[in-house]
């Protein structure tokens, strides 16, 4: 079963080398599982025992599933679409000495730099096209090796291997072609997109990796591919969620944009955009506003995001005993200064339900004097405030353009959404609650 949801995660990540891709695969898993696309500009006509998704900047979706009978609250499982990569700049290109043509590019998000050189790379992301009256979204990806950044040899810099501070703007410049190549980009795009060049009149356009993803390993233990974090969440949550049963609570999945910088955008965690979909579908099936606080008192989100496996080479980057390995179980995640939102109530109630589901769960606390990153769990509780757990899945390389993790963990997550999903959660009062 493993192999077969690794060939699936590795063919969806594959064809989603930005958000915008990400999310339009989204969609068309929803639209193929018969849930119905709605607009925010457009009011809404729920219907018990029916599912929904809408979508915002075409890098975010919320989809949901209404139950059958009134329902006691929310169960929201919260990922990410973006991952750290270089956007080109508005002009896009650079004429070297007559003799070569780059792309002007800068970095997005904490990016791990010098795996980006000597690799075979190309551009995907979002074009926006005058048509008539109208100005219309199209997604482009240029399918083809077309972009490489080249090492300077060890010649020119014996220093090499002794550490270098990258200046994005000076060593990491995308080679695209020669010097009769300057102005090709976006005709390049315009014909990937079949549309003229002089129409395009805006863009979100990006440079990823074109290694293929693989399983690797003595016995296949691992997987290797691009944008691992988060897709790698997003994937086993969409299919979790899917395979759910739940019959008394809204099942939400949740896959926002912008995590690597901050998510304060409005299609990001920090946004309304959560809070507007869970008010709305409040609203459309006729409930009073005091039914939604209700609601929200009994709701809890997970919000799923990779993790620091120990590294083979540097164990003494982690923790002394709270040390998580891939292909050991869904990592739960903690932080005192709450980095993480993972609590007492919300670690154990996670926990019982992955217990119950056969699914192995360890502990992840950095090392004390380490600042650790972020999720999206404390920036969404800002605006909808429920129980939350953070977790994911072990990881090594995390934010260089070829990750890792572990080729066990995909259905460790998947049948730990699927639970999640699954059952009902009640607040029954003093702290307690009923599963």
């Amino acid at each position: 079963m493993s192999k077969d949801y690794n060939k699936e995660l590795l063919n969806f990540l594959e064809k989603s080398p930005t958000a915008f891709h990400g999310v339009q695969n989204i969609c068309f898993t929803l639209e193929d599982k018969g849930y119905q696309k709605l607009e925010e500009g457009e009011k809404w006509k729920l219907e018990p025992q029916k599912g929904y998704f809408v979508t915002r900047n075409d890098s975010s979706v919320i989809a949901f599933k209404i139950p059958k009978k009134s329902f006691g609250g929310y169960q929201i499982v919260a990922s990410h679409s973006d991952s750290p990569c270089f956007k080109i700049k508005e002009k896009p290109e650079l004429l070297r000495g007559k003799r070569y043509t780059s792309l002007n590019v800068e970095g997005y998000g904490g990016m791990l730099m010098a795996p980006w050189f000597d690799r075979p790379l190309s551009v995907a992301g979002r074009i926006m096209v005058k048509d008539g009256n109208k100005i219309r979204s199209l997604l482009v990806n240029i399918e083809e090796d077309l972009l490489m950044i080249p090492n300077l040899a060890i010649h020119m810099n014996r220093e090499a291997n002794n550490g270098y501070a990258y200046n994005v703007q000076k060593d990491l410049i995308p080679l695209m072609g020669d010097g009769s190549q300057e102005g090709k980009l976006m005709e390049r795009v315009a014909k990937k997109a079949g549309v003229e060049a002089e129409n395009i009149l805006g863009k979100d356009l990006f440079v990823y990796n074109r290694q293929p993803g693989t399983v690797w390993g003595l016995e296949k233990e691992y997987i290797g591919a691009p944008r691992i974090d988060n897709l790698m969440c997003a994937y086993g949550s969409l299919q979790g969620f899917l395979q759910g049963r739940g019959k008394e609570n809204v099942n939400v999945y949740c896959v926002f944009d912008n995590e690597e910088v901050g998510s304060q955008t409005k299609q990001g965690a920090g946004s309304s955009f959560l809070e507007d979909v869970l008010c709305r579908i409040n609203l459309s099936l006729g409930r009073e506003k005091e039914e939604y606080f209700t609601a929200l008192a009994n709701s809890f989100m997970v919000s799923a995001d990779n993790a620091h496996g120990v590294h083979p080479n540097i164990p003494e980057k982690s923790d002394e005993v709270n040390r998580v390995y891939m292909n050991e179980g869904i990592v739960i995640k903690h932080s005192a200064n709450q980095k993480y939102t993972t609590d007492g109530v919300s670690r154990g109630i996670f926990v019982d339900i992955c217990k119950k589901a056969g699914v192995p769960v360890q502990d992840f606390v950095n090392p004390s004097n380490v600042v650790g990153g972020s999720t999206l769990g404390n920036i969404a509780n800002t605006k909808t405030s429920v129980n939350t757990v953070d977790i994911g899945l072990a990881q090594l390389a995390m934010h260089s353009p070829y990750e890792c993790a572990g080729a066990k963990d995909i259905e460790y997550m998947i049948k730990g959404m699927k639970a999640f999903f699954s059952t009902t959660i009640r607040t029954i009062g003093s702290g307690s609650y009923e599963l």
